[in-house]
C-alpha cells in the first residue's frame, strides 16, 4: 500500500506527496498533460522539442543544472504520445532547490531564438540517428501512419518529418508553451524523505502564485473502428525481414486493457511463452518475436513483431503468428498458465514500486487517469482476470479486419 497525500492548489495545481522515511533521497516529478496528441497535425514534434528546451534555463536561472548539481541533485525527462514527465532526484534536505528550479520554469521559461536553433538541431539529430540512419529505425513513422487514419497517435513523438521542427518558429514555441505549460495542466508528485506539512509549505510559496493560465480542454478525433485490414511493404538495407502486426484496442483506463496485456504476457513473456516456444524454439520461424501493447491513454495498439529465420517467408510467419492468436480464440488459457503471468505481472509491479522515482511517477500517471489511488489497486484487476475474459477479448481483438500489417523486408 503507497500512502500519500493530495492537494490541490488554487491555481488548479494539483499535488501529491508520499512520505518514505527509508530513504534519504526526494524525488520532485512534475508530469504536464501534454503529448504529441495534442499538437498540430502541421507542426508535429512540438512536445518532445518542448522536453529539450525546458532544461534551456529560465528567466530567473539561466543554466538549470549548475545549481542542481552543487546540491547533489540530477534531472531528467521523457515525451510520450500522451504526457511530458520531468523529474529530479535530489538529497532530501535540498528538496527546495528542485521546486525552485521547477516553478520558476513553469512560471517563466527563457525563450531566444539561440536555444530554439540549438535544441532544434539537437532533435534533428536525434531524428535522423534513431529514426532514418538505423536499420528498422522509421518502423513506428511507418506503422503509426499505417494504423491510424484520424486519430494524432498517426505520428510519433518525434514528428511526422524533419521539416516540422526545423520550420519552428519562436512565435509557434511560446504559443505551446502558453497553452499547456501551466499550473491547471500539471501535476506534481513530492516523495522521500519528507514532512507532509512543511511540503504543503513550500509548495504554495514556489507554485501557488503562478497564474493558472487557460484550461486546455481536449478534444481529439477519435478513430473509427476499422473494417478491412490493411498491409504495407517497404525494403530496406537490414539484416533480416521482420513483420508487424498491429491490432486496434482499448484505452489505457478500460478493463479491457488489463485483459490485452495479460494476452500479451501469455505471448511472449519470458522463455516459457507461446510464441517463444512454438514459432522460435520449435518451430524456429523467428529468430526473435514479442508481443506487445501500447498502453496508450486512448485506444491503443496490440503489437506482435518478430524477425524472421532465414529462408522463412512473411507468408508463413504471418500464418503462424495468426494461429497461436487464434488459439486464444479457440480454447480457454489453463489456470495454472494464466495465474502464472499475473503473479508475473503482481511481482513486476512490487519491485517497481521499490524504487521511490517509479513510485512518483506512478501517483502523477494514475492520477493524470483519474485517481492516484489506482496505483493500490492495479493488481486487484489483474488478479481477478478471467480465462472467458481473455477469450472473448481475443475474439474481438484479432480479427483479421482490425489488423494493420508492416512487411519489412530487406533489400
Amino acid at each position: 500500500m503507497i500512502d500519500y497525500k493530495k492537494v490541490h492548489l488554487s491555481n488548479g495545481l494539483k499535488l501529491l506527496i508520499h512520505e518514505d522515511i527509508t530513504n534519504p533521497m526526494c524525488v520532485v516529478n512534475v508530469l504536464y498533460d501534454v503529448g504529441a496528441r495534442d499538437e498540430n497535425p502541421e507542426q508535429t514534434g512540438f512536445a518532445h522539442l518542448f522536453e529539450h528546451l525546458m532544461f534551456g534555463g529560465s528567466v530567473n536561472i539561466p543554466v538549470y543544472d549548475e545549481p542542481l548539481q552543487r546540491v547533489g541533485g540530477e534531472n531528467n525527462a521523457f515525451t510520450s504520445n500522451d504526457i511530458t514527465n520531468y523529474y529530479i532526484q535530489i538529497p532530501s534536505q535540498n528538496f527546495e532547490t528542485a521546486l525552485w528550479l521547477e516553478s520558476d520554469r513553469m512560471l517563466n521559461l527563457a525563450f531566444s531564438e539561440k536555444s530554439l536553433e540549438v535544441q532544434k538541431n539537437v532533435v534533428c539529430e536525434e531524428f535522423k540517428q534513431r529514426y532514418l540512419n538505423q536499420p528498422y529505425g522509421d518502423v513506428w513513422l511507418l506503422l503509426r501512419e499505417l494504423v491510424y487514419q484520424v486519430h494524432p497517435y498517426r505520428w510519433a513523438t518525434i514528428g511526422k518529418e524533419l521539416s516540422h521542427i526545423e520550420n519552428a518558429e519562436i512565435d509557434d514555441v511560446k504559443a505551446f508553451f502558453k497553452k499547456h505549460y501551466n499550473p491547471q495542466n500539471a501535476i506534481v508528485v513530492i516523495a522521500g524523505n519528507v514532512n507532509t506539512s512543511e511540503i504543503e509549505k513550500q509548495a504554495e510559496k514556489w507554485f501557488g502564485s503562478i497564474p493558472q493560465g487557460e484550461k486546455y480542454v481536449r478534444n481529439l478525433p477519435q478513430e473509427p473502428k476499422q473494417t478491412e485490414a490493411k498491409t504495407k511493404t517497404v525494403y530496406r538495407d537490414v539484416p533480416a525481414d521482420a513483420i508487424y502486426k498491429v491490432f486496434h484496442m482499448s484505452n489505457r483506463k478500460s478493463r479491457e486493457y488489463y485483459v490485452s496485456d495479460l494476452m500479451s504476457d501469455i505471448l511472449s513473456r519470458g522463455n516459457s511463452s507461446r510464441l517463444h516456444q512454438s514459432l522460435l524454439k520449435e518451430q524456429k520461424l523467428f529468430s526473435e518475436i514479442n508481443a506487445y501493447v501500447s498502453g496508450d491513454m486512448d485506444a491503443g495498439m496490440f503489437i506482435v513483431e518478430g524477425k524472421l529465420s532465414e529462408n522463412i517467408s512473411v507468408e508463413i510467419a504471418e500464418k503462424a503468428i495468426m494461429k497461436e492468436l487464434n488459439q486464444l480464440i479457440s480454447d480457454l488459457v489453463p489456470e495454472n498458465e494464466l495465474q502464472k503471468v499475473k503473479n508475473k505481472s503482481e511481482s513486476t509491479f512490487i519491485f517497481g514500486e521499490m524504487s521511490l522515482l517509479n513510485k512518483a511517477m506512478n501517483l502523477a500517471y494514475y492520477e493524470l487517469m483519474g485517481d492516484a489511488k489506482r496505483i493500490n489497486t492495479e493488481i486487484e484487476i489483474y488478479q481477478s482476470i478471467t480465462a472467458d475474459e481473455i477469450k472473448n477479448q481475443a475474439a474481438i481483438l484479432f480479427d483479421e479486419r482490425n489488423s494493420s500489417t508492416l512487411y519489412y523486408l530487406k533489400n
